[in-house]
């Protein structure tokens, strides 16, 4: 097994409809400019409240990828 190296970067989803599918914003939008991504974390989960009113779900997600030099 050779060494490597990973980078963790820490990233908030949106969603008006789920925590789940915050999450999944968060990495899949990642995904589209980051390669060989590893690990997703899950560090906190809140909401949007306005009026009253949940607008958004939000999860801030540290995701780590392999470093590439």
């Amino acid at each position: 097994m050779s060494d490597s190296i990973y980078k963790v970067i820490e990233l908030v989803g949106t969603s008006e409809k789920s925590w789940e599918e915050a999450a999944r914003n968060a990495v899949e939008t990642a995904a589209k400019s980051l390669k060989n991504l590893r690990i997703a974390e899950i560090n906190k989960l809140d909401m949007k409240v306005e009026d009253g009113k949940v607008l958004a779900f939000r999860a801030k997600v540290s995701l780590s990828f392999k470093y590439e030099y």
